[in-house]
């Protein structure tokens, strides 16, 4: 029904992902598949939407409406079986800016703040750039899998932690975690009195059967220490319009955050960002399906290449999203010299895994939201370079 095959030219657009290459990586002549949007256009019917606004031809200021926050309420209970009620919503430009500000109302100088490593680099930077006091857990791997170290995580709970910052799904490693892990997150901070920041972006981006658990639907106690933030961005591929949305269910910490919005004048977003936002949740779950299981096709196609192809290269298979987390150290080479050939020979740009954390080193992050061709090319130019080595 839709084409997801479909190769879009996206240069000289003013897109971060194909005209920001020289500020990132120092070159332009190389195949970007590294910042997280997906090469996909939209819905028709957020298309449709925006088409509709502009030929309207008034772009003037804009809140987002009772309709739209019942969108997303609708979508929530819809498709993760969480149940919204309206006046917990609050909204942010975006999740970055929302995890900022929550680091600001709800720690101060010098409190300690706990992320899961390797992560998301802007969830080491909002705690560092606010001058709170940065706390590493670092995931370990069993049997294939990155798990929650729990004797270090509730260790480093027991030292003073004010803030947990989670990614749920994890960005970069793909694991969707489960309703046990979270549960047991969940009561230890309860049993610490940490609060919990959950960075559900990636909330939609399940596969190959797994299931997304949102932190704050666990228990009405876990849900009292928790800000949800969610957005349609990455599932719909519409990060440009800005628009996230945060969802508080305590009045108090509902109170704290909505105050810092309003002081710094955040509250009324972009009249694209709100129509997007509409249309995406009212209209998106048939094109989210489709896209999902071309996800998955890429994904097979990616493990099965690499394995026959490059069986140094590992990839743990994601259980969401569309970001792989490869591993080059059985090639031999030191991170450098892999960021080095990545770029120099193979001509690809993938995001370091030291960017993440110095868990992330001897790894690198592969975006595959894109055309099954795109990913073919990225992946010959990959083996084409390191199969010499092997």
């Amino acid at each position: 029904m839709y084409n997801f095959d479909q190769i879009i030219d996206r240069r000289n657009t003013a897109c971060a992902k194909y005209d920001n290459l020289a500020n990132v990586f120092g070159v332009t002549d190389i195949l970007p598949m590294w910042v997280a949007d997906m090469d996909f256009q939209a819905a028709p019917e957020i298309l449709e939407a925006v088409r509709q606004c502009c030929e309207k031809g008034v772009f003037g200021y804009t809140f987002r409406t009772d309709e739209a926050k019942q969108a997303f309420i609708d979508w929530t209970a819809r498709r993760h079986g969480w149940q919204v009620k309206q006046e917990w919503i609050l909204s942010s430009p975006g999740i970055v800016t929302a995890l900022s500000l929550a680091v600001r109302v709800y720690t101060g100088k010098g409190d300690k703040v706990l992320i899961f490593t390797p992560v998301y680099p802007p969830f080491h930077a909002v705690v560092k750039d606010n001058q709170r006091e940065l706390v590493c857990s670092t995931l370990k791997v069993e049997d294939g899998h990155y798990r929650i170290d729990w004797e270090d995580f509730e260790r480093k709970l027991q030292e003073g932690v004010k803030l947990l910052i989670i990614s749920n799904s994890h960005n970069p490693v793909g694991r969707v975690w489960t309703k046990d892990e979270l549960t047991r997150v969940g009561n230890l901070c309860l049993q610490h009195g940490v609060t919990i920041l959950s960075d559900e972006i990636h909330a939609d981006l399940a596969l190959f059967g797994h299931k997304h658990t949102v932190m704050a639907a666990l228990s009405p106690e876990i849900a009292d220490i928790t800000v949800t933030m969610m957005a349609p961005s990455k599932t719909f591929n519409i990060a440009g319009m800005m628009n996230s949305v945060i969802v508080i269910s305590s009045p108090e910490l509902r109170r704290r955050f909505e105050k810092e919005i309003l002081c710094l004048h955040l509250d009324l977003g972009n009249i694209f960002g709100h129509i997007t936002l509409e249309a995406a949740y009212k209209h998106g779950d048939a094109w989210l399906d489709e896209m999902l299981r071309y996800l998955e096709k890429n994904i097979t196609y990616t493990d099965q290449f690499l394995q026959r192809e490059l069986p140094r290269v590992k990839m743990l298979p994601p259980e969401g999203s569309f970001l792989l987390w490869l591993d080059f150290r059985d090639t031999g080479l030191t991170h450098e010299q892999v960021r080095e050939k990545l770029l120099k020979e193979a001509k690809i740009g993938l995001n370091s895994g030291t960017d993440f954390g110095e868990e992330g080193r001897g790894f690198f992050r592969m975006n595959i939201g894109c055309p099954l061709a795109t990913v073919k090319e990225g992946l010959e130019r990959i083996k084409k370079t390191f199969i010499p080595l092997l």
